[in-house]
């Protein structure tokens, strides 16, 4: 089998992977971009396939986390075209989108290139499934790295809290000892 060189570099793909519902997924409109075909004909494929897309692979994003997205997109620096036509959506069909997009997971990106049944489909995939492995890598690292970080906090912690008794106790052995006041008055013989 021949190689085939990537184009489409990872960090690219890295780029349009957000986390919706807990899960990291991708755009229909930028699985269209990156598998060459259009929004509206990846949607078909996907309707004629159906039982193919269960929810784990696929789900249709709520108004509320399309707002969400749209303010994650707002801040970030693309340019305001391409944030533009990956979320656009219109109800009085003045052009748009007419309904929410769909999401895709790492599952689901590899099951469209098996319904588009291109050859540009099939590559992109296993590049689109490298970038989500990466980003699993990634945040697979910064939970470790924040595992570490709380264990030393921890540590330290504890380490302060016996310093400071240390501190304390250092701080009696130095203070000079009070000598016992003397009565005064008459005492009674023992």
């Amino acid at each position: 089998m021949k190689k085939s060189k990537s184009v489409i570099p990872i960090s690219s793909i890295e780029s349009k992977i957000c986390s919706v519902r807990g899960q990291r997924v991708m755009l229909d409109s930028d699985l269209a971009e990156l598998y060459g075909v259009t929004t509206k004909r990846l949607n078909e494929q996907v309707k004629r396939n159906l039982p193919r897309f269960p929810s784990d692979f696929m789900f249709r994003l709520t108004t509320e986390e399309l707002e969400i997205l749209r303010s994650q997109f707002a801040t970030s620096n693309e340019p305001s075209t391409i944030l533009r036509s990956r979320i656009v959506t219109s109800k009085k069909g003045r052009g748009g989108r007419r309904y929410p997009p769909y999401v895709f997971t790492e599952h689901g990106a590899v099951m469209l290139a098996s319904v588009l049944n291109s050859q540009r489909a099939i590559e992109t995939s296993i590049i689109v499934v490298r970038a989500f492995i990466r980003m699993r890598e990634i945040m697979s690292a910064h939970k470790e790295l924040a595992r570490k970080l709380s264990e030393l906090d921890r540590r330290v912690t504890g380490h302060d809290q016996h310093i400071k008794a240390l501190i304390t106790a250092i701080k009696k052995l130095i203070q000079p000892a009070v000598p016992p006041k003397k009565q005064i008055g008459f005492r009674k013989g023992k």
